[in-house]
């Protein structure tokens, strides 16, 4: 399976609009940062997790021709508000399916209401498949996805793990019940938003800890902000199988 890094930054991006923050005025493409999203590809199945704000940009420059489906792992603007963007897919294709949770889901049809619709519906509106998943595992293509339940402060969000690859954004806690379904991974994608404490967030000192605790073989840190520091100085600090992840960094599992 290939995992392309659409996009790896927090709610704002990096660079933040207007900021002189020296991170926002670095030079090193890795230091900037679209809105946190993923692209998985195998065989012909081609899937991403989540469609924020910079999703049709993602798709232009990774050079995206079809997608099979949209998982969604909670219902914050950085993670939902692309879906309109999922058009030219849909006017290709046909209705695109979409995976989330109840409460996204309901979050989903008020916030696009018009793509929802059954009566009336605007000629030009993107159609969907809703797929309402919980904690059980459900396929897509010819493999197997395990929801992974963490909480992003008080809001429940939704990990994914398909096989030995697993997918964390927004994690502040994980209960150890979950903690079991990410025993053996050979990738864990895993949030790290910054060096300070955040409360709702894990920073980078508590996912270094968790990482330590699960022990993939390898795993990339992603949902940075500017407060993290430069991706080069940051990364040299880090255990030598974990990468600060970036935008457009293609791996394969």
């Amino acid at each position: 399976m290939k995992i392309t890094f659409l996009g790896t930054g927090t709610s704002q991006g990096i660079p933040i609009i207007g900021s002189t923050h020296p991170v926002c005025l670095s030079i090193d493409k890795r230091d900037k940062r679209l809105r946190v999203s993923v692209l998985l590809e195998w065989d012909e199945n081609c899937f991403v997790i989540d469609c924020g704000p910079d999703f049709r940009y993602q798709m232009l420059r990774a050079q995206v021709s079809n997608l099979d489906g949209v998982l969604f792992t909670h219902e914050h603007a950085d993670h939902v508000a692309g879906l309109d963007d999922i058009r030219p897919f849909v006017f290709k294709i046909g209705a695109m399916p979409i995976f989330g949770i109840k409460r996204v889901l309901d979050d989903l049809k008020r916030r696009f209401a018009y793509i929802f619709e059954t009566k009336n519906r605007y000629p030009g509106a993107p159609k969907v498949v809703v797929n309402e998943i919980d904690l059980s595992p459900f396929e897509i293509g010819n493999k197997t996805v395990i929801p992974i339940e963490v909480m992003h402060g008080k809001l429940p969000v939704c990990g994914y793990r398909i096989e030995n690859f697993a997918y964390l954004t927004d994690v502040k806690t994980i209960s150890e019940n979950e903690k079991d379904k990410l025993k053996g991974l050979v990738v864990l994608v895993l949030s790290a938003l910054r060096i300070e404490p955040h409360y709702s967030h894990l920073n980078l000192e508590e996912a270094l800890q968790l990482i330590d605790e699960l022990k993939p073989q390898k795993a990339y840190l992603s949902h940075i902000s500017h407060k993290l520091g430069f991706h080069a100085e940051v990364e040299k600090q880090l255990p030598k199988n974990v990468f600060l992840a970036y935008d457009e960094l293609e791996i394969e599992v």
